[in-house]
């Protein structure tokens, strides 16, 4: 009776079935669809797969999980961290606290205190017994001619480059600008000119102290400054002064304001530029690029 029952059940499934539907006010057939029991159970489970695997991959993947109950969200998930490593901080400080008093306990009985090993480098002292070091034949040679090269030097610390040379040494461009009027000699001009606009700042070529800063009715507002290795460097026809005498200054430091102050030799905006080593004059277009 059994195996007559579950005939009948399966034996339709390869009927085919037509579903049809019909414009309700012309009859005209607008779709229709032929298939079996077996197929529509086909189609029906496969859809519902999908959109089983879809569901399922929204909630583990957007924060549409949160909506469930019972799921933590961002800021529990945050707190249970914070809560982590909050607890492994105080573990890690009562393991302290215990070992301190271990080792108190143990020096007020004359015992030697328990070493902490967990807390020790990575290179231990028995490891470190083990390093061999080695000198290489380059390691030598650099090292003596290090120390030929320093033999007769009295100041290892403060070096400083010999007087009658001063190639090496950094000069600042006081101005940026186009050069109006060269240094020459023969014209008793011992100074570079460099056109730019007025109101520019002036930076002090090197650090240095000011010897000198005042007004003169050739050049107007003047200021000069005595550098190291008996450089001294001019600066003239400012509109302005930012330093006084005695004052201490920065290489690139600000020092005055471009202008076209004084009576004399003066012919627009511009700054006249002076240096001079050991009481000679210098061509400073040979060590400043303007």
């Amino acid at each position: 009776m059994a195996k007559k029952s579950k005939h009948k059940l399966f034996s339709n499934w390869k009927h085919i079935y037509r579903i049809t539907i019909f414009n309700d006010y012309t009859f005209k057939e607008v779709w229709k669809i032929r298939a079996t029991k077996r197929d529509i159970f086909t189609i029906v489970a496969a859809f519902n797969l999908i959109m089983f695997i879809v569901m399922l991959v929204i909630i583990a993947f957007t924060p549409i999980r949160e909506l469930i109950p019972g799921y933590p969200d961002g800021k529990e998930r945050r707190q249970i961290v914070m809560n982590a490593i909050l607890v492994d901080s105080i573990s890690k400080e009562l393991e302290v606290r215990d070992r301190y008093f271990e080792n108190l306990k143990r020096i007020i009985y004359g015992e030697p205190p328990v070493e902490d090993i967990n807390e020790q480098d990575t290179l231990s002292s028995t490891g470190l017994k083990k390093i061999t070091f080695t000198k290489s034949q380059e390691d030598s040679l650099l090292r003596k001619e290090i120390e030929k090269d320093e033999q007769f030097d009295l100041s290892l610390t403060d070096r400083t480059i010999r007087e009658d040379d001063i190639s090496n040494l950094f000069f600042f461009p006081p101005v940026k600008g186009v050069i109006s009027s060269s240094y020459d000699p023969a014209k008793n001009h011992y100074a570079t000119d460099i056109a730019t606009n007025e109101g520019s700042v002036v930076h002090a070529t090197m650090e240095g102290t000011v010897l000198m800063a005042s007004w003169t009715i050739e050049t107007g507002y003047v200021i000069e400054i005595q550098h190291d290795n008996n450089l001294v460097s001019v600066y003239k026809h400012n509109r302005k002064l930012l330093k006084d005498v005695g004052d201490h200054v920065r290489t690139g430091e600000n020092i005055a304001i471009v202008g076209n102050s004084g009576e004399l030799y003066t012919s627009g905006p511009h700054l006249h530029f002076e240096l001079w080593f050991k009481g000679k004059p210098l061509n400073s277009e040979k060590f400043i690029i303007y």
